[in-house]
């Protein structure tokens, strides 16, 4: 747990002071600079990749604010800067972009984060839960670990208004809608904050309650990164009292997709043996990945008529994926006339009520499998009102711009939901219920008691 102290301005400067010059942090190595031509490359490079890669940028883009930002990015490239510093330019056409599959981003960041903490830097100490209005609460210690801070409003950081700090990360953020891009700050604060306002040993922080605390900066690794290649982590199956029963799917990547499959075969196994009649699939968490995961892991247990994973399609046709009849740089509507039968004669099938547990972070092939138990009844949906769209783009391909170094991602398909409705426009559970970022087993337990 982070160590906070009562604030004392002089002790805070003696203790920076030491942090800085002492023998605690390495001395980082000069990052690369990058000339204004290199830069400019590099814009022209994001823009002829969403041009040939793209089938509608108006999908989710004013293409007006977007021409504007690009201009105005161009005419700010005039001097050499690094890759952060670029970043924190370039990154300016995130919330314009309005996707989250479209984006700018970081390379690497777990990679990044764990050599900043060999170095001897630190995160900002604790996890944090940040809105579309500017506000800043602590959620957690750095990590993820329960704080006893939980909850406590943070007005001002070193001086600085939080609203501010807030504001100027959310122009940096990617994401369907505002209230997504915040609830993305949140997840990503601690590597965020680094990003935008560098290495900072030591932090003063102003409470709404007029508490002032000193806390140094954290050596753990932020909570979104930790534990993202364990197994354990990502997926987890409990039986719950009253004939219920979790299964928790953080993700819907994973490298070895049989030992999922094996995973979800066995929790079915259990729900048969155990003779549970209702059956929680969270994917709060989940931000999505390959569709046959969900396929052949889940709904081959819970379907009981055909399907398909959506209705329609637009795309375009990219290097590689040309063909006779479909040339480079084509754009295409077309319907999806694959339907997915049903194994209801499958010994593990599952037939008790179902609920799909959406929350803040569930997206992309997360969001198509919600979009399918919604729309065939094989699942009620349950959670809070949706901040990303039901309709979603998909088929991201990366790049890496040539100069900086840094990534992008543009997606070059969107699907239509299975029903073809276009309202709502974003996720709307069938069983609105309230989730606390404080505590996800809340809305565990509220539709345990809705039943």
């Amino acid at each position: 747990m982070t160590r906070t102290l009562p604030f004392s301005r002089p002790a805070l400067l003696a203790l920076i002071a030491i942090a800085l010059c002492g023998g605690a942090r390495a001395q980082p190595q000069a990052a690369p600079v990058f000339t204004p031509e290199q830069l400019r490359a590099d814009l022209r490079f994001v823009q002829d990749a969403v041009a040939s890669t793209h089938p509608d940028p108006g999908f989710s883009a004013d293409t007006e604010q977007l021409r504007q930002t690009y201009q105005r990015i161009d005419a700010q490239l005039n001097k050499p800067m690094t890759r952060d510093e670029a970043w924190r330019l370039m990154a300016t056409l995130n919330p314009v972009y309005a996707d989250a599959h479209m984006a700018l981003t970081q390379p690497d960041a777990a990679g990044q984060s764990a050599a900043f903490l060999a170095g001897g830097g630190g995160f900002f100490p604790y996890e944090v839960v940040a809105d579309a209005q500017g506000g800043l609460t602590i959620r957690a210690e750095l990590g993820g670990a329960a704080s006893a801070l939980g909850g406590v409003r943070i007005e001002r950081i070193n001086g600085v208004p939080a609203r501010r700090i807030v504001a100027e990360l959310l122009e940096r953020c990617h994401g369907d809608t505002a209230a997504f891009r915040a609830d993305l700050l949140s997840t990503r604060w601690p590597f965020l904050y680094w990003k935008m306002y560098g290495d900072v040993p030591a932090f003063d922080l102003l409470t709404a309650d007029g508490r002032q605390l000193r806390a140094a900066a954290g050596g753990a690794m932020p909570a979104y990164l930790a534990g993202s290649s364990q197994f354990a982590r990502q997926f987890r199956f409990e039986l719950l009292p009253g004939g219920a029963a979790l299964l928790t799917v953080n993700t819907f990547y994973w490298p070895d997709k049989k030992q999922f499959t094996d995973f979800t075969e066995r929790a079915f196994a259990r729900l048969r043996e155990a003779k549970v009649k209702t059956l929680l699939i969270d994917v709060r968490a989940n931000g999505g990945g390959n569709d046959d995961m969900w396929m052949d892991g889940i709904l081959r247990y819970i379907a009981d008529k055909p399907y398909r994973w959506a209705s329609t399609y637009k795309k375009k046709v990219v290097k590689g994926r040309e063909s006779a009849t479909e040339a480079l740089g084509d754009v295409i509507d077309g319907t999806i006339d694959r339907w997915v039968p049903p194994q209801p004669d499958d010994p593990l099938h599952f037939g008790g009520a179902t609920y799909v547990l959406v929350g803040r972070n569930t997206y992309s092939s997360a969001i198509l499998f919600s979009n399918v138990v919604q729309d065939f009844g094989f699942a009620k949906v349950a959670g809070a009102a949706g901040t990303a769209r039901a309709r979603q783009s998909g088929g991201t391909q990366n790049f890496v711009l040539p100069g900086s170094g840094l990534t992008l991602g543009v997606p070059r398909l969107i699907f239509q939901r299975p029903s073809g409705a276009a309202t709502p426009a974003l996720v709307r559970p069938d069983l609105l219920l309230p989730d606390s970022p404080y505590d996800s087993g809340e809305l565990v337990e509220a539709v345990l008691k809705s039943l």
